[in-house]
């Protein structure tokens, strides 16, 4: 079972909850709302989408490629969250 299977029902809200934040995007515009209100609104979708894919990343990094029951000393664990934490910064 990957992960994006496993972890459905979450990643779905998440969507969701992009989905509305897009929606508001698109009601601020078409009601005319101020162009720094718009701007908020746009950041915070961007960053909603950034935060989805940290979390898909991180996943697929620790479910795919550090698994530690198939290969126990593949990769040393500090590395990983030190490429996860260049990942999550990058994404932000």
């Amino acid at each position: 079972m990957t992960h994006t299977i496993r972890e459905k029902q979450k990643l779905l809200a998440r969507v969701r909850r992009l989905r509305g934040q897009i929606e508001a995007i698109e009601r601020a515009l078409e009601t005319e709302s101020g162009c720094e209100q718009v701007m908020h609104l746009i950041a915070g979708a961007r960053g909603a989408m950034a935060g989805l894919m940290a979390e898909v990343v991180e996943d697929h990094v620790r479910t795919h490629l550090v698994d530690a029951e198939l290969h126990p000393a593949a990769l040393n664990p500090d590395a990983v969250e030190q490429l996860l934490d260049v990942v999550r910064t990058y994404l932000k």
